[in-house]
């Protein structure tokens, strides 16, 4: 009886019928599928390890760190940045010195009365001295000291004089113990408060002062273009 003989058929003739015959597969390598997914494993907690140390150096979590940007903003949002107004000095304080630089007779005299009538002090009303007279052919000259042009002066009688330019600025003058004009008769010949004291020379371009209207909306749009800035 051989070894393949299945117990029980000893002596017997058998067949093997049917369609369906064992098969053997190959085993299986679960140590190399298991080392695969310890490899998977390992990098992605590397991965998580290595973007926590960088979250830790650069500042914190991004998403953290975006929604306090947010909230930083929010509260700089409702603070208070209304404008404040800037403090322009009002023309009773400004003394203007009118020097008509063309040839047009009585100029400076109508210039200065129509500014007399807004509030300015008027100083000296002459010819411009030798130096400007007929060198000046844009509507003016606004000279003053750098004071006065720091502190608004300038800006001020500008918007009544409009398209006048700025000219070198001078230094100012000493009164005399009156403190009147000295009488010199050039620009800049009046020493009372010498930093609210301008000279506008009129121009060959000029042709009257802005209206009223007119010079009230230049002044309030200057004073709305420059807001405080909000300290966020």
């Amino acid at each position: 009886m051989s070894m393949l003989t299945p117990p029980g058929m000893r002596g017997r003739k058998y067949r093997v019928t049917g369609n369906s015959y064992p098969r053997i597969r190959r085993p299986r390598r679960r140590s190399r599928t298991v080392a695969v997914i310890g490899s998977i494993v390992a990098l992605g907690v590397l991965g998580f390890g290595t973007l926590q140390l960088v979250d830790v150096f650069a500042g914190g979590d991004p998403e953290r760190a975006a929604a306090a940007n947010a909230t930083d903003e929010e509260e700089c949002g409702t603070a208070d940045t209304s404008p404040e107004p800037a403090e322009l000095p009002s023309p009773d304080t400004i003394t203007v010195n009118v020097y008509n630089a063309t040839d047009r007779s009585g100029l400076a005299q109508s210039t200065a009365d129509t500014l007399a009538e807004r509030g300015f002090l008027i100083g000296l009303v002459e010819n411009a001295p030798g130096d400007l007279d007929g060198t000046v052919p844009s509507t003016g000259l606004l000279i003053g000291t750098p004071d006065a042009e720091e502190s608004g002066v300038l800006t001020v009688l500008g918007a009544h004089a409009v398209g006048a330019e700025t000219g070198a600025p001078r230094q100012p003058v000493d009164a005399d113990e009156s403190g009147e004009a000295d009488g010199s008769g050039k620009p800049g010949g009046t020493g009372a408060s010498g930093n609210r004291v301008v000279d506008l020379v009129l121009g060959d371009a000029f042709d009257t002062l802005a209206e009223p209207a007119e010079v009230e909306a230049a002044l309030a749009a200057l004073v709305a273009a420059s807001p405080t800035e909000p300290d966020c």
